[in-house]
């Protein structure tokens, strides 16, 4: 019925497929707005401001949902040019209507291909006057044309991208429920065996604390610009979420099985604290991954510790490696030393592989 709306009734074609693909996906999207109030509950700016001069809301409180609407349509445009390979429209008519169509979004899409083959050229009869051949290399795989999402980034992309990200979800907290966002941006023993896998990820892009933020975007920036240029963005961007994953799970092996330990030799009358409810969040594991690799690819730079004293590289690594495990048997709840080495841990293997020289891949 959806296909029938948008289409006039068409016959069906893989264009009409995408649009009614597309339409479902913006219900989908204000949905998830709706109900995790990311906006208000709503998605429009001009919306935003009528409940302002309503008095319904406040102008701080405006000003953060308009911020958020609009980095919303950021995210879903790069989200469109990502799954379309950025191509060119192209057009065709089937059945007498006007149809347009991203030809690296379509001959990527394994379910919409077969669609349109079934249809059209298995029968011996095709209507669209696309040149197949010309296009069959982006239908070969899903993995070919991720390939070319990956070929096209570039270093300042990848970290510029990395850091919107991150404000993006720092300005969540201001006006998400913070239930919702206790749940789906941070990471906890209890988070993960609730089933909500995806925080190993989300909270490598999560941060409360401005001071927090700052302090690893300029890490990010600096040393993931270093990472980038001499390895590529590509190389860049899965060394982070690699960083992120493993730090999450040393984080979690901690929490598990670590700091419970501490807690039963806590001294008795003083609070206790029940480690798999602890919630961690940050890029710190991400950014340590980065920076350690840096640090053990070129150990003799100088480096400005508290950007005032200047010290040998390897130096710096081995203070802050010590700093972490230092932190772990003190069992600090405030600073995660376990993440902290789990992006250590990543450096450490790249750092390894690269020895054997396999570096380009990770």
């Amino acid at each position: 019925m959806a296909y029938n709306k948008l289409t006039g009734n068409a016959p069906n074609s893989p264009s009409g497929l995408v649009a009614t693909a597309v339409a479902h996906g913006f219900r989908l999207f204000v949905a998830i707005s709706i109900s995790a109030n990311i906006s208000g509950g709503h998605v429009n700016p001009s919306v935003t401001f009528g409940l302002f001069l309503g008095g319904n809301i406040s102008l701080f409180r405006g000003i953060l949902y308009i911020i958020a609407q609009l980095l919303g349509s950021v995210v879903a445009c790069l989200l469109l040019w990502f799954s379309t390979g950025s191509h060119s429209l192209k057009s065709y008519t089937s059945g007498g209507v006007l149809q347009k169509i991203r030809y690296g979004f379509f001959f990527s899409n394994p379910i919409l291909a077969k669609r349109f083959f079934s249809n059209t050229l298995l029968k011996g009869q095709s209507k669209c006057p696309v040149n197949v051949k010309r296009n069959f290399h982006s239908f070969d795989s899903r993995r070919h044309g991720w390939r070319s999402v990956f070929q096209r980034l570039t270093t300042d992309g990848v970290v510029i991208g990395l850091i919107i990200t991150n404000v993006a979800v720092f300005l969540l907290w201001r006006v998400a429920d913070p239930r919702f966002m206790m749940k789906n941006f941070t990471i906890s023993v209890d988070n993960f065996t609730s089933g909500r896998l995806h925080t190993l990820i989300t909270c490598a892009f999560s941060h409360t604390d401005l001071g927090h933020l700052m302090a690893n975007m300029v890490g990010l920036y600096f040393f993931g610009t270093s990472m980038g240029r001499a390895f590529g963005p590509e190389y860049l961007l899965k060394l982070y979420l690699s960083g992120a994953v493993v730090g999450s799970i040393f984080y979690l092996v901690y929490h598990a099985f670590i700091a419970p330990s501490f807690e039963r030799n806590q001294m008795p009358g003083m609070g206790s604290i029940d480690p798999s409810k602890i919630p961690g969040l940050g890029a710190s594991g991400a950014v340590n991954a980065i920076m350690l690799l840096d640090i053990f690819l070129f150990p003799t730079k100088t480096l400005y510790f508290d950007f005032i004293i200047p010290v040998p590289a390897i130096l710096l690594g081995i203070f802050l490696i010590g700093k972490d495990i230092l932190r772990i048997l003190e069992g600090d709840h405030r600073v995660s030393g376990s993440a902290h080495l789990g992006g250590a841990t990543v450096a450490a293997i790249a750092w390894a592989r690269s020895k054997r020289g396999r570096f380009p891949r990770f």
